[in-house]
């Protein structure tokens, strides 16, 4: 997936709303993506106007910004280096799962298409990356991913942990701390809105169960597969 000339301002912003989209918010505002990149809200705005002009998103005042079909384009390849980046990191390098996302952020601007396409093939061509993120294939498409953001699972369901957010390599340890991982079973125990807490069941592998209580940042990081039945 060759990509277009471009700055890493507007890789990274093509990406970050695609992300946004990705996690069910169509039209990002101005002010996430201000906080998300941790410039002012005028810097975002100038930058915003830059790439609206250059024919990346459309930004409608108070509606959000969306990506045209050429951004959309350069944020899914964009997308696909940073995941291959964090699974060769983790795969052949020996990183942790927390410790990839910064790197792989620096990375993805500097590597050549030819590097990216040997680190596929040496991989195996990987689906996901270590946090069960879905990597967009050479053509653009993308693998399924059957989770639900466990925000949105009802109290009483079940199932397995198939992804985690990677933006926060803090609340990554924090995970690891909670014994929280892919592949962990969960069950929605109780949301406690009035405390931003959704409670849940862990099961460890010796089918003991473990009450972990997940702030309502955790648990909008987590996605959840259903169980089968």
């Amino acid at each position: 997936m060759r990509l277009p000339p471009l700055s890493t301002m507007a890789e990274d912003y093509v990406k970050l709303i695609w992300k946004a989209a990705e996690r069910g918010d169509p039209g990002i505002a101005t002010r996430d993506i201000a906080a998300a990149l941790r410039v002012s809200a005028s810097t975002v705005s100038g930058n915003l106007r830059k790439l609206d002009r250059d024919g990346l998103i459309e930004h409608t005042p108070y509606y959000g910004v969306v990506l045209t079909p050429l951004g959309h384009q350069v944020a899914v390849a964009m997308v696909r280096r940073h995941r291959l980046i964090e699974s060769f990191l983790v795969d052949r390098l020996g990183y942790s799962w927390d410790e990839v996302h910064t790197e792989a952020e620096a990375l993805e601007h500097a590597v050549s298409e030819t590097f990216l396409d040997r680190v596929d093939a040496d991989l195996g061509h990987p689906t996901h990356d270590p946090h069960g993120d879905p990597i967009p294939r050479a053509d653009g498409s993308l693998p399924s991913s059957p989770g639900a953001l466990l925000t949105t699972v009802a109290p009483g369901a079940c199932g397995t942990v198939d992804r985690v957010s990677d933006d926060d390599p803090s609340l990554l340890r924090y995970f690891d701390e909670l014994g929280v991982g892919l592949g962990t079973h969960l069950r929605v125990e109780q949301v406690r809105d009035y405390v931003g807490v959704v409670a849940v069941a862990r099961r460890d592998a010796d089918g003991t169960e473990s009450l972990v209580d997940l702030p309502a940042a955790a648990a909008a990081a987590i996605w959840l597969a259903p169980d089968d039945d």
